[in-house]
């Protein structure tokens, strides 16, 4: 087993930083080729490139800590609705719709 991790952690460090030269390059080439005669904006360097890379990775992507919690927190509800008998998804219904002013039945918000 720790022959395996001799051979993978060297592969695994080559691939990133293969990976994150690939993407600096992706995004300087499409940059310079889109924006400048788009918008006049100016052209970037590779390393210009890698840090508009790493800042929408912070932005929009986040650090990656948090995983997929949105649909962690989908899975989690249909799980425990799953276990729900009728009645007690009706009864679940009518007391969203009290307390968010919307009618599941009618699928319109109520005017108050």
């Amino acid at each position: 087993m720790r022959w395996k991790w001799i051979f993978i952690a060297p592969l695994a460090i080559l691939a990133m930083l293969l990976f994150t030269v690939i993407g600096g390059e992706i995004v300087s080439k499409l940059w310079n080729w889109l924006l400048p005669p788009l918008f006049g904006w100016r052209l970037i360097t590779f390393w210009q490139a890698l840090g508009l890379l790493a800042l929408c990775r912070i932005l929009f992507g986040g650090f990656g800590f948090h995983g997929s919690g949105r649909s962690h927190g989908r899975w989690r509800m249909k799980e425990r609705c799953g276990q729900l008998t009728p009645d007690e998804r009706d009864r679940f219904r009518q007391r969203m719709g009290e307390r968010f002013g919307y009618s599941p039945s009618t699928g319109e918000s109520k005017q108050q």
